[in-house]
C-alpha cells in the first residue's frame, strides 16, 4: 500500500471512531451540536475512505511493448521439429523470454532457447 492511502485510511478511522463517540456523548448531555458534529465526522470518515479505495486506479497505466526483430539478409524459413518428440512447432510457439527466443513444444511441454548457427 501506498502511503497516502494508508493515511487516509487511519484519518477515516479516527474520524468514524470520534463520531461514535459524539452520538454517545447526545444521550448523556442532549446537545444538538453533538450530532451535527458526529454527522460531519462519519460524513468525512466516509469520504477518506472512498477517495483512499479510488487513489490506486487513478494512477494505474497499461504499457504494451511490441518487440520487432530484424534478420539479417535473407532467411529461409524451414520446419523446426521438437528434439524430445519430433512434434512440428510454429511461430506461435515462440516467445521472447529476458531477450532470447524461447521455443515451448506445445506437446511435450518441452522449451528450447532458439541460437542461430554459423553458415560456414
Amino acid at each position: 500500500m501506498k502511503a497516502g492511502k494508508i493515511i487516509l485510511f487511519v484519518i477515516a478511522g479516527f474520524a468514524l471512531i470520534f463520531s461514535i463517540l459524539f452520538f454517545l456523548s447526545v444521550g448523556q448531555t442532549g446537545n444538538t451540536s453533538s450530532i451535527i458534529t458526529a454527522i460531519g465526522l462519519a460524513a468525512v470518515g466516509f469520504l477518506f475512505i472512498f477517495f483512499a479505495t479510488r487513489m490506486d486506479k487513478a494512477g494505474e497505466s497499461t504499457q504494451n511493448v511490441t518487440v520487432n526483430i530484424d534478420l539479417p539478409g535473407e532467411v529461409g524459413m524451414d520446419t523446426i521439429k521438437c528434439e524430445s518428440c519430433g512434434g512440428v512447432l510454429t511461430a506461435k510457439d515462440i516467445k521472447l523470454v529476458a531477450g532470447a527466443p524461447m521455443v515451448t513444444c506445445p506437446f511435450c511441454s518441452t522449451t528450447y532457447q532458439l541460437s542461430e548457427e554459423p553458415k560456414w
